[in-house]
Parts: C-alpha cells; sequence; structure tokens
C-alpha cells in the first residue's frame, strides 16, 4: 500500500484521484495549495505526488523543485490545464515524473500510478539544471499536440535516433529544431537537409565529403554535411529517399561515430546526433526491401507522430491568432482581425497541406484584406489533396495489400499448407480475365502477352471457370 499526495485548488480533481487511490488500495491525502502540500509532505512522506501548475502562491514548478530537493526518490507528475511546449520542457527538466493536461481520464492517471511506483524502486536522478527557454514556435493545446509536447520533452535530454512522422506541413522540421534547442547540444550546429533534394549520383559526396579527386570536378577536398554537424543535430528529412549504397555508410556512420568521405582511406570521426522524417511508412519500405532494416531501426530508436491539423482543428483559433501576430510583426503592420465567417470557414477546410497552408491562407489573407477586416472572400481556395507518386502507384498498393492478406492469413489459419495455392486463385482470375477483355476474346492474342501458351491459358481459364 502506497500514499499519494494531491496538490490542487480544484476540489473535483482532488475527490477524484483521491477515489482512485482509495479503488487501487492506497492512502491518499490532498492540498489546495504548494505550501499546504509540503507541510503535508513532512509530516507523512508521499510515494506519489499529484502537483499541479496553476496554484496560489507558489507554483507547481517552484513546488516541484522543492520536492525534487526535499523528496529526491518520490515521484512527481505535473497536472496542468494550460499545456505548451515550455510547461513540459520545463517540467521535464525539472525532474517531473510525468505530465498529464487535464481534462486526464482516471485510467491515465491510474497508469500514471503504477508506473510512479515502479520507478521509486529505480535509483533516482538528479534533476538537469534549468536554462533559459527559447520563444516557443509550436502552437497547439489539443491532447495530440500535448503528447507531442511531452515526447519533445522527454526524448531531447538524451542522444537517441528520433524519427519524426507526419504528412508535408505538419512542422516535422520544427519538432526537430525544438528537440536540439532543448538538448545538450543547442550550443552546436543544427543542419537540416531534404534528403530527396540531393542528386542520386551526389548523395554519398554531400552527406559523407570528399577528398581532392576523388571524382571528375574534386578539385578541392570538401567535408560532408555530417562532418559538418558535428557536435550538433543533423536533421535527414524524407529519409526514405536516402539511395540503397548510401544507407549503408549511414549505418556505420550511426553505429560507430566515424564517416568516410568519397576517395578517402582513412575514416573521420563525428559526434553527432541524427533526427531523421518522411511522409512515407518507413516500416513498409523496409519489409519491400527498399529500405534497410538494420537502418531503419537504428533511426527509429524514438518516434514521434504529428498529427495532422484536420485531426485537431481544436489548435485552428490559437494557430490563426499566432499567425496574425507573426506576420504582422515581420511585414511592421497593423495587426487585423478576422470575422466570425472567415474563422467558420478556416475550421472547416481540409487543410491537405497542413499547418503551413494555414499560414499560407493567413499571409493571403493579409495582403488581399489591405489591413482591414479578413473575411471570407480574402482567403485563398482550398489545397486540393497531393498525390505522391511513390506511396500511390499501382505497384505500392498491391504489395502492401498483399502484405496485409498474408498477415491475416497466417493469423486466422496457422495450420493450412496450400497458402501460394489461395494466393493464384485470388490473384490468377482478375488479371486473365482483364488481359482477356483487352484483346476482345482472343486467346492468342491474349496468351502472347502474358507469356504463356495458348493451350495453358485455355487450360488455366477452364481451371478457374470450374473453381467457380
Amino acid at each position: 500500500m502506497a500514499h499519494l499526495l494531491v496538490i490542487d485548488d480544484e476540489q473535483s480533481i482532488c475527490w477524484g484521484l483521491l477515489k482512485l487511490a482509495e479503488r487501487l488500495g492506497h492512502t491518499a491525502a490532498s492540498a489546495a495549495s504548494a505550501e499546504q502540500g509540503l507541510q503535508a509532505a513532512r509530516q507523512q512522506q508521499p510515494d506519489v505526488v499529484f502537483l499541479d501548475v496553476r496554484l496560489p502562491g507558489m507554483d507547481g514548478l517552484q513546488a516541484l523543485r522543492r520536492f525534487r530537493a526535499d523528496f529526491p526518490r518520490t515521484p512527481v507528475v505535473i497536472i496542468t490545464a494550460y499545456g505548451d511546449l515550455g510547461t513540459a520542457v520545463a517540467a521535464v527538466r525539472g525532474g517531473a515524473f510525468d505530465y498529464l493536461t487535464k481534462p486526464f481520464d482516471l485510467q491515465v492517471a491510474q497508469r500514471a500510478i503504477q508506473r510512479a511506483l515502479q520507478a521509486r524502486q529505480q535509483p533516482a536522478t538528479a534533476p538537469p539544471d534549468e536554462a533559459a527557454l527559447a520563444e516557443n514556435r509550436m502552437v497547439g493545446r489539443s491532447a495530440a499536440m500535448q503528447e507531442v509536447f511531452k515526447r519533445i520533452a522527454l526524448v531531447s535530454p538524451v542522444d537517441a535516433c528520433v524519427h519524426i512522422r507526419g504528412e508535408s506541413g505538419t512542422g516535422k522540421e520544427l519538432v526537430a529544431r525544438a528537440i536540439h534547442r532543448y538538448s545538450r547540444r543547442a550550443g552546436g550546429p543544427f543542419l537540416a537537409v531534404n534528403v530527396a533534394s540531393l542528386s542520386p549520383t551526389l548523395a554519398e559526396s554531400e552527406l559523407f565529403g570528399h577528398v581532392r579527386g576523388a571524382f571528375t570536378g574534386a578539385e578541392q577536398a570538401r567535408k560532408g554535411l555530417l562532418e559538418q554537424a558535428s557536435g550538433g543535430t543533423i536533421f535527414l528529412d524524407e529519409v526514405a529517399d536516402i539511395p540503397m549504397p548510401v544507407q549503408v555508410k549511414l549505418l556505420r556512420a550511426l553505429e560507430h561515430g566515424e564517416v568516410l568521405p568519397v576517395g578517402a582511406s582513412q575514416p573521420v570521426s563525428v559526434d553527432l546526433r541524427v533526427i531523421s522524417a518522411t511522409h512515407q511508412d518507413l516500416a513498409e519500405l523496409a519489409a519491400q526491401g527498399r529500405f534497410r532494416h538494420d537502418l531503419y531501426y537504428r533511426l527509429v530508436t524514438f518516434e514521434i507522430d504529428i498529427p495532422p491539423l484536420r485531426e485537431r482543428r481544436e489548435d485552428i483559433p490559437e494557430l490563426i491568432e499566432y499567425f496574425l501576430d507573426l506576420l504582422a510583426i515581420k511585414n511592421n503592420a497593423v495587426r487585423p482581425s478576422v470575422s466570425p465567417q472567415a474563422i467558420a470557414e478556416l475550421n472547416c477546410r481540409p487543410w491537405y497541406g497542413n499547418v503551413r497552408e494555414l499560414r499560407n491562407a493567413i499571409e493571403h489573407a493579409l495582403i488581399m484584406a489591405r489591413g482591414g477586416v479578413i473575411n471570407p472572400e480574402h482567403l485563398p481556395p482550398p489545397a486540393m489533396p497531393v498525390q505522391t507518386s511513390k506511396e500511390t502507384t499501382p505497384e505500392d498498393a498491391i504489395r502492401s495489400l498483399l502484405r496485409r492478406w498474408a498477415k491475416l492469413q497466417l493469423q486466422q489459419d496457422q495450420q493450412s499448407s496450400d497458402l501460394y495455392q489461395r494466393f493464384l486463385r485470388l490473384v490468377e482470375p482478375p488479371l486473365l480475365q482483364t488481359v482477356l477483355e483487352h484483346y476482345r476474346g482472343q486467346c492468342a492474342a491474349a496468351a502472347r502477352r502474358l507469356g504463356l501458351h495458348r493451350s495453358t491459358l485455355r487450360k488455366r481459364l477452364d481451371e478457374l471457370s470450374g473453381d467457380k
């Protein structure tokens, strides 16, 4: 049985957590201020503390430092209704065990209690030094963005590789910059590289550098981007587009901390952190053999998923206000207001271009409104969905569907030994029928196109007809 201490000036939060503790077989006490909470903790040391950020008198982040100093082995779970990236980073840097945003389900709190009690058995670590936080450039109070902020705060202090997944325009580079800004490498360089923009023939030289005379035109030695980022962070956007031969060298750079410039005989030591991103399904590409499995597992040590804007519409009003302020300052212009009709229009758009499209829409409207109120007629037309050839080719769709079908068959029936025949019965009929229809029932022409003998095609058609 453990003892919980809940410090919050909202009686409903205290009541809910006290009842939860009682149901789990623990004892619990509550306090309405940080000062009362510290006094209660001195009278009976808690095993877990739930601590609100906004409190009368001493705020939660100040109280967090006191708890970490006076009770270093007691996990503290920060709870707040006003979560942002700065608060999340300050909480984690201050030594908070977890970070919950109101309103939260009691199941979430129960899992936090269970994890905290398990962590209490492990040696405590000293809280890192607090530093002045950089300007907060990430906006969003939705639960999905709170989770992004939390994961940024958790992974920033360590050197693990981070993979960011998200659609185009969601802010993958913004997340990468935030991780670098709050890491121990913040004083080092941050290099953002769009791999898709690199020439396939020069990608190796761009990333790893080259020595003089390594190839035609290499009149001088050149440091690669990986070496230039040493001491800091390199962000590899669209990492799925790295050519396969270059993937081998990148894996070695990650595993051994050294790069081999093109034409060189001796490697160069580097100390860098790699953050990667892509809008493609990297796991699927690895399964298809189009991306190395070993590099995939090395890059995806820790993942952050950025939700598309259409899945966090509650953030749109705040983003509108943020971009209005930002663009007014940038253009040295008067900040206009937005009519309710324009806000309603912005709220209902599909936002295929995500946050980037929203910013562009606000900037377009500022130009059109010429300092007046922004109305719907000032907004640009909604962007159309962009089809990316690498994800939407029929071949890729077929591969993906067949993989899902095969996995489903293996899960449903582990005893059968006719999986290949079932596959043929699935794919042969539509293929043969489509080719035959194309040649208007002329079996000889269809057989030539398929690369089959006419009698073989006729036999297969008869067999498939009999299977119906």
